[in-house]
């Protein structure tokens, strides 16, 4: 442990701290300097998820603390971007331990800063809060979430006037405030209680209000309304509302699994509170079995992302990944919005750059323009954003199950996306088909594509040192072939250049930097690397592709999708 770091853990050991926290951090200090090192080596940063970490004390651990003092760099921020009014600002939380005590220590500073607080009576979802910023016209927000992370994590999203999440150079511009807070007792903790509003249903109206306005075959689902669907929201906040769009979409048969509608931030049924883990859905695929349900849906704690499962050809639950959830969204509202006569040139979708590249064809199928942002769902707002007025928004989607249909939310929306996915379902039943149907229909289209993601986890400072080279290795000596196939282009989107390693060619990447790195194979296949912003690791992105010739031959080229995906793998050496 360097001498900077023990300096700013014997720091916590005197002055203002409470009594209990200095107690902890000198017992730390004596009998632990592995957990002082990875609790004090650094301040905890915005990432693509905005402040998360393991809670603890320490300022690379959330506690009342860095909350505090984060807290206080963001007000110091809005108010110096906008001066002269009255300063307002949005917070909600989901169910996680410490949550509604973080979200209370976050608005006892921004009342004792002046700001008009609005804080939820209770938990609610991060899209919720997305709308109450731009509803009740504040200019930022917090979300108190870690998201989908494991019980040990809480974290903070900040958001903008817009309803957004920052990014630059709002992100860089609050950390170096945050960072001047160089002393607790530079934060106001107290004053001014009664700037804080209790809001909730008001809020909720409105917002299942505008979900509403979303839903594009109402007629449909009238004929459809039996349709079974049960409902998880793994312990999460989701329980306050998906239930509720989806009766006033008009369905009439949803099964909420009953113990895991329980708030609680232990997370008892699930080893990690993840839509993205298949073993988060098992509950939900048993009672989906029982009830011979036609959909299960689970969202994470915060509810932004949401898992499904269909029945396939043996009428087996099977669950389908972020990014074919996606293609089967995109292809019905476009076929929807077309149908309707609602494309008229200005519509757009959007997805990231390590999103599957079928819901680009989808677009082009429809001539639709399409954008390839960063990773983050806040780069698909800044498109939002930066098209308004120009451009119509219809959908946007991210491979890490999070959706987003209609502009009033400007984050990934499970429970919209919920909503949408349940409207998708009675569209098929009422041509005699299934999600798996469509999904296979899809394929044969535009193409079988199939992704992977691989994330491999490097714990605490030393973990994040060996990342950083990593990446510095892959820069300095770039596989020549994958897999057998060459590779024939890198995207290197740190120092934004595309290079075309054919023709020797190489042009400008008009995105903000970010530290990515793409190969692209003679084959078709795609391999991204990307660090993660908010967790200890780095995740390959796997993509590749093969004509289907028809439904029946979907085993075969599965299988052949499945050698290619595990080939790029071994290639790469990382199993």
């Amino acid at each position: 442990m360097d001498q900077l770091t023990l300096a700013k853990a014997h720091a916590w050991t005197t002055g203002n701290f409470d009594e209990d926290t200095k107690s902890r951090v000198r017992k730390m200090i004596e009998t632990n300097p592995a957990e002082t090192a990875d609790s004090f080596y650094r301040i905890l940063e915005f990432g693509t998820g905005g402040l998360r970490g393991v809670m603890g004390d320490g300022t690379n651990r959330m506690n009342k603390y860095t909350v505090g003092m984060t807290t206080q760099g963001l007000a110091n921020y809005v108010m110096q971007m906008f001066p002269g009014v009255s300063h307002k600002m949005a917070i909600a939380h989901d169910s996680r331990n410490n949550s509604r005590y973080f979200a209370q220590i976050t608005a006892e500073v921004l009342a004792a800063n002046g700001f008009t607080v609005y804080l939820f009576d209770d938990l609610r979802p991060t899209p919720e809060l997305s709308f109450a910023v731009r509803q009740l016209g504040c200019q930022s927000g917090v979300m108190i979430t870690a998201s989908h992370n494991p019980k040990e994590y809480n974290g903070y999203k900040a958001y903008w006037d817009d309803g957004a999440q920052f990014i630059a150079p709002h992100d860089e511009n609050v950390i170096r405030e945050v960072e001047k807070i160089s002393s607790i007792d530079q934060v106001k903790w107290q004053g001014h209680k009664e700037n804080i509003i209790s809001i909730g249903l008001e809020i909720d109206e409105a917002y299942l209000a505008k979900l509403k306005t979303l839903s594009l075959s109402p007629d449909v689902i009238r004929q459809q309304k039996d349709l079974k669907i049960v409902y998880t929201p793994l312990h999460g906040t989701g329980r306050t509302l998906v239930p509720e769009i989806l009766k006033r979409y008009g369905f009439e048969n949803i099964y909420p699994v009953p113990e895991q509608m329980i708030a609680d931030g232990n997370f008892p049924t699930v080893h990690s509170p993840n839509p993205e883990e298949h073993s988060a859905l098992d509950m939900g695929i048993q009672l989906a079995e029982k009830l011979n349900a036609d959909l299960l849906m689970a969202t994470d704690p915060d509810a932004d992302r949401v898992g499904i499962a269909v029945r396939d050809d043996s009428n087996r639950m099977i669950l389908l990944n972020g990014n074919q959830t996606a293609s089967l969204l995109f292809y019905y509202v476009l076929t929807r919005w077309k149908e309707l006569g609602r494309l008229d040139g200005r519509q757009f979708i959007v997805k990231t750059i390590v999103t599957s590249e079928l819901l680009k064809d989808i677009a082009v199928s429809f001539d639709l323009k399409y954008y390839n942002v960063l990773t983050g769902f806040k780069f698909i707002a800044d498109i939002i954003r930066q098209t308004e007025g120009r451009e119509e928004f219809i959908i946007g989607g991210e491979e890490s199950y999070g959706y987003l249909a209609g502009d009033f939310v400007r984050d990934k929306d499970a429970v919209g996306a919920c909503a949408l996915i349940a409207e998708t379902l009675a569209w098929t039943a009422s041509q005699g088909k299934s999600l798996y149907d469509l999904l296979l229909e899809i394929y044969v289209k535009y193409g079988f594509y199939k992704e992977s993601l691989l994330s491999v986890t490097r714990a605490g400072q030393a973990g994040a040192l060996e990342i950083k080279e990593m990446m510095i290795n892959y820069r300095a000596n770039p596989p020549k072939e994958i897999n057998g196939s060459m590779v024939v282009m890198i995207k290197d989107y740190d120092c934004l250049t595309e290079k075309d390693l054919i023709s020797g060619k190489e042009s400008v990447i008009l995105l903000p930097k970010s530290n990515v790195l793409q190969f692209f194979t003679a084959d078709g296949s795609v391999i991204s690397v990307r660090p993660s912003g908010t967790e200890p690791k780095i995740k390959f992105y796997f993509g590749v592709r093969e004509p289907l010739s028809s439904r029946s031959a979907f085993g075969e080229t599965e299988k052949k999708l499945n050698e290619k995906l595990q080939g790029i793998i071994h290639s790469l050496k990382l199993k």
